[in-house]
């Protein structure tokens, strides 16, 4: 009987199982797949946006004109003694140039049009050499606008659909995560915080998703992606294992080139630091996007590594890394003897705004050049305050004249009462300088600091009036932005020649303000004092937006650079000096 109850108790389980299996076995048949899942996977898309004039510059002197050809153009020249100048229909790019009486060149700056990723114009050198009497013929090599992104979309455990954004360029679609919806071919990206939404094309026959970006307001086309095509995604293309040290390798750009051991560095924290560079994976999360490790030490460069798509030539965006240039050029100046000194009011260099400069108090006359350097000025701007007046993004708001824009803000404080950061203020430093040298600021850098650091490939930007926006930004080669650190360190020296003084340096690394954070700063540079074990050393560094730093620390004959895409995330960029500059390279110097 018992066997008997058994067999009838299983048989009435296996029925009220097989009942209560068909309705979910029938859900699960018939549960929606969401159609989203198809885009599961990497897609990239890479964009070049301008500009469209390059390539070859020929200019022929003939009978009683000239003309300059250039792509499908042929435009007149335009001759004013030893001034060269060419302008193309439609603002399509324009030569700035001189002809020089010893070698008979031209040279000068090629000034592209605006590009779309940051809103500037820029100059860019460039060389015409005598090719016949009468022909003149060099490469115009603008900036090129690039820009690379790539959509990373995943299946949740809960089976929704979701992205990330990567931009190695300018970080756009940082910090943001994406639900996926696609409905028939339209695909819509919104971010879970709700307020920003994408919106395109998905095109399955093709293999072609296509996003409308409104910011940038352009299209960008995606195609799937495996790992060894996602060339910025990953720091390097293909996996990479184990990292191998190599020595830089020297070219004609100055920079003699040794190995760790040869300049006494341990390779072992050098080669921890790289391989953690090169295992990071991309993820939804902001991590460290570094894109540049060069490390000088005994004026020999001994580490260089590029990542996310990144090389020796590309030029990077310095950001205000670029706004240590402005105290070089006006030390350069001063040692020239140029008719000013930092103690000279900032109003007199102006004469041309005489009588119309706004909110001209007691405190605005007393505001010196020095002022200027230190970020010190007491007039109403603050980078840090959306508010201010005098913000930086304020200038993008039709202001025709920067300079004059600074000068008539309000004072909120005393000159040399505290440090705010400001970029006008640094950029106004440039209506000193061509205002005491009368000369084009991009001419005067060209001739004072490009050619005797020996660069090459570098791009400046211009504000709206032409001149070179001194605020920051220079698109420059991570090695000749290094330079700048090593110059600073031998005392004003370039291989050998003196660019600009020993005591100009010193003057400019000193401490000369207080931020509101605590920082010291100099002329232009930061000040700072990290820690290795019991040991403390004082650095100073030209510092930039995402993580552009030239960090030196003259106590062990050392400069490091550290180029990135963490833009508008300090709390990532910030680490590289830190963290990772004591942990790994200053501790590589310090082991015995």
């Amino acid at each position: 009987m018992e066997a008997n109850r058994n067999s009838i108790a299983r048989a009435r389980w296996g029925v009220w199982f097989f009942l209560g299996l068909v309705p979910w076995l029938m859900g699960a048949a018939t549960a929606p797949v969401d159609p989203a899942a198809s885009l599961v996977g990497t897609w990239g898309s890479e964009r070049v946006l301008g500009p469209q004039v390059r390539g070859e510059l020929t200019l022929v002197r003939g009978e009683g004109a000239w003309r300059a050809r250039i792509g499908a153009f042929d435009v007149p020249v335009r001759v004013e003694g030893r001034r060269i100048s060419v302008a193309l229909p439609g603002g399509q790019g324009e030569l700035r140039g001189t002809l020089e009486a010893r070698t008979g060149h031209i040279s000068g700056h090629w000034i592209q049009p605006r590009v779309l990723m940051s809103g500037m114009s820029f100059a860019t050198p460039v060389v015409l050499r005598v090719l016949q009497p009468g022909v003149w013929r060099g490469v115009v090599a603008p900036l090129e606008d690039r820009f690379s992104l790539y959509l990373v979309v995943q299946k949740q455990p809960d089976g929704a659909v979701s992205a990330f954004i990567r931009n190695p360029e300018r970080n756009f679609g940082n910090r943001l995560l994406f639900r996926v919806a696609l409905q028939g071919s339209d695909v819509r990206l919104t971010s879970t915080t709700g307020n920003v939404q994408l919106e395109g094309r998905f095109d399955a026959q093709a293999g072609r998703l296509s996003l409308f970006l409104p910011s940038l307001g352009t299209t960008f086309d995606f195609t799937r992606r495996d790992r060894d095509q996602a060339v910025g995604l990953y720091a390097r293309t293909p996996a990479p294992g184990p990292y191998v040290y190599q020595p830089p390798i020297a070219e004609d750009d100055g920079w003699e080139t040794a190995s760790l051991a040869d300049v006494q560095m341990d390779v072992k924290p050098i080669r921890e630091l790289v391989q953690q560079i090169l295992d990071q994976e991309p993820g939804p999360e902001s991590a460290p996007a570094i894109q540049g490790l060069l490390i000088a030490r005994q004026g020999k460069l001994v580490v260089e590594e590029y990542f996310q798509g990144f090389d020796k030539e590309r030029p990077h965006d310095l950001r205000s890394a670029a706004k240590s240039y402005a105290s070089l050029l006006m030390g350069i100046a001063l040692d020239q003897g140029d008719s000013f000194t930092v103690d000279t009011p900032v109003v007199s260099m102006f004469p041309e705004y005489k009588g119309q400069i706004a909110n001209l108090d007691e405190r605005k006359r007393k505001l010196t050049v020095a002022h200027l350097m230190t970020m010190s000025t007491g007039l109403a701007c603050d980078d840090d305050d959306p508010a201010s007046p005098g913000n930086e993004d304020r200038f993008w708001d039709d202001v025709p004249d920067w300079y004059k824009y600074t000068l008539d803000l309000p004072m909120v404080g005393a000159p040399g009462e505290k440090g705010v950061y400001c970029s006008a203020n640094i950029n106004l430093l440039g209506g000193v300088l061509r205002n005491a040298t009368h000369m084009w600021i991009p001419e005067f850098f060209e001739k004072n600091v490009a050619l005797p650091l020996q660069m090459r490939g570098y791009h400046v930007d211009l504000m709206p009036s032409g001149e070179q926006y001194l605020g920051g930004g220079i698109y420059m080669r991570p090695r000749d932005a290094l330079k700048l650190g090593q110059l600073y360190l031998s005392g004003g020296m370039w291989n050998g020649r003196r660019v600009v003084s020993q005591r100009w340096v010193e003057r400019s690394t000193e401490n000369h303000a207080t931020m509101g954070d605590g920082r010291t700063y100099g002329y232009t540079w930061w000040r700072h004092e990290l820690r290795v074990g019991d040991r403390v050393y004082s650095q100073y560094e030209a510092s930039g937006n995402g993580g552009q730093l030239v960090m030196v620390v003259p106590e062990l004959d050392l400069v490091v650079m550290f180029t990135a895409g963490n833009y508008n995330h300090v709390s990532i960029w910030r680490k590289f000096r830190e963290e990772l500059l004591p942990r790994f390279i200053l501790s590589a110097v310090a082991a015995p």
